[in-house]
């Protein structure tokens, strides 16, 4: 995908954020930081198919990882 592409060639994928209620994101993705961008970056994938990016400074948002975070944590 587009966020692929981005993230070779070596910066943060997220030039601005975008605000959005939770019940318009099919699914989330965090970019943790590293060597292309040195912030942790969120983009959501929205039921209409657009992608945009999150702050992952935000409250909400904030809850959703650590959501992700827990859930990719525990043993099945």
């Amino acid at each position: 995908g587009p966020v692929a592409a981005v993230v070779r060639e070596l910066r943060c994928v997220c030039l601005s954020t975008t605000a959005i209620h939770p019940k318009m994101i099919a699914r989330l993705q965090v970019i943790a930081a590293g060597p292309q961008c040195s912030k942790v970056e969120v983009v959501a994938s929205l039921k209409n198919g657009k992608e945009i990016c999150l702050d992952p400074e935000a409250p909400l948002i904030k809850k959703a990882i650590q959501k992700i975070l827990e859930s990719g944590n525990k043993e099945n």
